[in-house]
Parts: structure tokens; C-alpha cells; sequence
């Protein structure tokens, strides 16, 4: 009789076993399936093509004179390049940083000296500086002038003039060669 009990308690043993067993992998299966019918809400929520297309942009800069200034589209927003001579650069450098309303000097502004890239946003309103084309006015400073409310801007990009509270941004951008930049 004593044998009996023990193979009782044996085998009720392995049932608790093997129905842990049980639960645990219909529980796996169970949470395998819910991720699967959950990826394609997931997956919806990830950026279109269109819009990880538009999140960069590479801009061949090799024909762009000293001097010259283009305009590109990155994210919906006007970007400028701008291929500046030896003297832009030398009056952007020796300008007091003390005296601007937001110091910034121009090396921290550019990653080469000949190449200043910018957000060609005004920070006071969100109008676009004029200052592009050689006939355009570029204020006092020599760089970008918005005619809206009179926010002057230097050759490096930096309010000297005006209501605008802000430097022209600058968005990021890394050089893949001696042609070509990539913005965003």
C-alpha cells in the first residue's frame, strides 16, 4: 500500500510538471501571435519612403563659384549654401563676439571656412532673407537682409540688426567629398 501512494504522488508530480509544461508553451504561443498581429500597426507607424527621402539631401557643390549662393530644399525648408570668398571669411572672423545679441563665432558655425550652410528661416517671423541673388539687398553686414521687419544678418549668418532674436540656424550636414555635402 505504501508503494501505491508513493507511485501516486510519483505520478501526480509529473502531471504538475507536464501541465506547467503546457501552460507555459501556449503562453509563448499565445504572445508570439499577438506580436504578429500587432506588427503591421507597428510597422504603420515607421516613415514613408517619400518622407525618408526628404530627411536628406546631397547637393554637388563643385559648380558653385567663390562668391555664389544657391538655394536647396531640405525637409520643406529653404537652405543656403554659400561659397564664400577670403574676404567674407576674414570679416566674419574679426567681428567682437561680445557685441553680438547671440555670440557665436563663424569657425563654430562652419565646417570649412569656404563653405557657409544655413536654414534660410528668419527666427524672428519665419520669413525668407533676402540676400541670394547679386542683386538682392544684403544689408549692412553683407550677408542676408529680411525686408519684412529689417533683421540684417552678416556673412556668417548672425543677427546683427533687427527684431530677429536668433542667428540663422544651421542644420546638419556632413561633406562626403570635396563636391558633394549631405544635409540632414
Amino acid at each position: 500500500m505504501a508503494n501505491s501512494a508513493q507511485s501516486a504522488t510519483a505520478t501526480h508530480g509529473a502531471e504538475g510538471t507536464r501541465r506547467d509544461f503546457l501552460y507555459l508553451t501556449a503562453g509563448a504561443f499565445g504572445a508570439v501571435g499577438a506580436a504578429l498581429a500587432l506588427w503591421p500597426f507597428i510597422d504603420s507607424m515607421n516613415p514613408a519612403a517619400d518622407v525618408l527621402a526628404l530627411s536628406t539631401v546631397e547637393v554637388d557643390i563643385s559648380p558653385i563659384t567663390e562668391g555664389q549662393r544657391i538655394t536647396v530644399a531640405w525637409r520643406g525648408q529653404p537652405v543656403f549654401i554659400d561659397h564664400r570668398t577670403a574676404d567674407q571669411i576674414k570679416s566674419a572672423r574679426e567681428v567682437n563676439i561680445d557685441e553680438l545679441r547671440d555670440p557665436a563665432s563663424d569657425q563654430s558655425r562652419v565646417k570649412k571656412p569656404e563653405w557657409l550652410i544655413l536654414i534660410g528661416i528668419c527666427t524672428h517671423l519665419g520669413c525668407v532673407p533676402l540676400g541670394q541673388k547679386p542683386t538682392d539687398p544684403k544689408g549692412d553686414y553683407g550677408g542676408w537682409f529680411c525686408p519684412c521687419h529689417g533683421s540684417q544678418y552678416d556673412t556668417s549668418g548672425r543677427i546683427r540688426r533687427g527684431p530677429a532674436p536668433l542667428n540663422l540656424h544651421v542644420p546638419p550636414y556632413t561633406f562626403l567629398n570635396d563636391k558633394t555635402v549631405r544635409i540632414g
